[in-house]
Order: structure tokens, then sequence, then C-alpha cells
């Protein structure tokens, strides 16, 4: 009766773990800006090897064997083909382990989108959910414009 109750309690652990990542993972979480602005996390073209939008960049860490990377750089790569003053930047996350440990990435894929400046305004982590990447995409672009 014992392996039966553990049993149970394995299913209902993994059964609230799976919902809990069907519910955030994909979800675009605005970093935390502080008011003085010195703190906010940055990366700029030579951290990256390439340029930044003059809007906005998609900042996505992958790996070779993760399918969920695709998806997300299809995605991306869609939508920064409909606006050039956005840019998509796709670095391999095991061979730019400062920039991993630098921003805390745990899981790919995980995409950080930048203002034009380079600071970090928003986190994205899973495969990217369309609509979700599009509110941020227009927050950013839209303070920007302001």
């Amino acid at each position: 009766m014992t392996g039966v109750w553990i049993v149970l309690a394995a299913l209902t652990v993994a059964l609230a773990f799976g919902g809990y990542r069907a519910l955030t993972d994909g979800r675009a979480r605005a970093v935390g800006a502080s008011t003085s602005g010195d703190d906010t996390p940055r990366l700029d073209a030579a951290q990256l090897g390439a340029p930044l939008g003059s809007r906005a960049t998609f900042v996505q860490f992958s790996s070779s064997v993760c399918a969920p990377c695709r998806a997300t750089h299809t995605l991306l790569a869609e939508l920064t083909g409909e606006r050039p003053s956005v840019a998509h930047i796709d670095l391999d996350a095991e061979r730019r382990l400062d920039l991993v440990a630098q921003f805390g990435i745990t899981r790919t894929p995980t995409v950080l989108l930048l203002d034009g400046s380079g600071a970090v305004r928003h986190r994205i982590v899973g495969a990217a959910r369309r609509a979700d990447v599009l509110d941020a995409l227009d927050s950013v672009a839209g303070a920007q414009a302001a």
C-alpha cells in the first residue's frame, strides 16, 4: 500500500510541475528596470559579435539539440524580417558561457529582448509564443518611439 502512495505523490508532483511549465514557458517577462538606469543589464555589438537593431534586438541562447530553439529561431527570424529596425542574434549557449553565466541562462531557448541602446527589457524562457513576443516587442519599440 505504501508503494501506491509513493506513486500517487510522484504523479501529483509531476502534474503540478508540468502545469506550471505550461503556464510559464514562452512568456515574455519584463526585466526590472531601475529608476536611475545604472544597473540595467546591457549588451553591445562588440559582446555579441553582430550589430544591434535600431529599435530592438532579440538575443537567443540556443543549443544544437534543442527542438524548441529551432521553432523560436524561425519565429524570431520571421518577425525581424517584417521589421527592419529589429535584429535577431542567435548565440550557441555552449560557446558563450561568459554570457550564459552573466545573465543566469539555465535552459534553452532563452531570449533576451534588448531596446535600441542594448538594455535588457524582456526575458523569454522556453519556446516563444508569438502573441507574447509581439506584445514585448511593441512595448520596447513603442517606448523608444515616444
